[in-house]
């Protein structure tokens, strides 16, 4: 079999572990090496042996052949932050996932999780050590898909109060289309461990600072008049993560009509003029 060079294999590792929705850390312990080494394979610094190519593969979910061939399979389609296809995860994280949603972190246990991921206890144990790791990996997820959304969502506004409603509706539909992972994302920040908790944390307060700054922006020209900037915009984006506590895929109202309502329910929060 043709082999590819380092820095093909690296990438193509690289993008395996992201289309699985895990993080380099996440990845790193799994497969028992430490972050920079795990860091230095996929930039094509370093040789990776054929047994932890194949560890990779069954951990990201992938074929060794696609990860090692020199040809190429044809490229995914693209997204944009409105976009939202079926979440794609390792079965590991699925299992958690659904034992987290189901029963909560602490109600959860390894052979719930192994089940529900169709895998034997042992086989769960190999690739991920502890319930914590499952449960930092999922968070880790949320929060690099909802900054990355939200990023590109906040790069097509033109002013703030644009700004500040495609942040709206970007925050609503993800969590609708991705209520499990927005329903976990603020059910069990109570349930991780130090330092990834307080890392993981950074990572939200960001994303309420980018609302924050648009509602200030948008006061300090008179184009909300709230008199309260700071309140409003944190009642803005806790009635959006809300969402994954009542709405359903089986109710009456698609996302995009709940990403409309939001925006509009927000604006009239901050007081938008109109």
């Amino acid at each position: 079999m043709e082999t590819a060079d380092r820095e093909v294999v690296g990438a193509r590792l690289r993008e395996a572990r992201q289309s699985a929705g895990i993080t380099l850390r996440a990845a790193a312990e799994a497969l028992g090496v430490s972050v920079g080494t795990w860091s230095a394979v996929e930039n094509g610094r370093t040789r990776i042996t054929t047994d932890r190519v194949s560890a990779a593969a069954s951990l990201f979910g992938t074929d060794v052949e696609i990860l090692v061939t020199a040809h190429r399979p044809p490229a995914s389609p693209h997204h944009t932050w409105r976009d939202f296809p079926p979440l794609d995860l390792p079965a590991p994280l699925r299992g958690a996932l659904s034992a987290f949603v189901e029963l909560g972190y602490h109600g959860a246990t390894i052979r719930d999780i192994a089940q529900r991921a169709d895998l034997s206890v042992p086989g769960l144990y190999h690739h991920w050590p502890t319930k914590q790791h499952l449960l930092v990996a999922l968070m880790d997820r949320t929060m690099d898909e909802l900054i990355t959304r939200a990023e590109a969502a906040r790069a097509e506004g033109d002013g703030p109060v644009e700004r500040f409603k495609l942040l709206i509706e970007f925050l609503a539909l993800f969590h609708t289309h991705r209520r499990e992972l927005g329903f976990i994302g603020a059910s069990e920040m109570r349930s991780i461990d130090e330092p990834d908790r307080s890392r993981i944390a950074a990572v939200r307060v960001g994303l309420q600072r980018m609302v924050d700054a648009e509602v200030r922006e948008a006061v300090r020209r008179g184009l909300f008049t709230t008199p309260l900037p700071h309140e409003a915009s944190r009642a803005v984006v806790t009635m959006c993560t809300a969402l994954p506590s009542w709405w359903s895929p089986n109710g009456p109202t698609p996302p995009a009509t709940v990403a409309a309502q939001y925006v509009e329910f927000a604006l009239d929060l901050v007081r938008a003029s109109r």
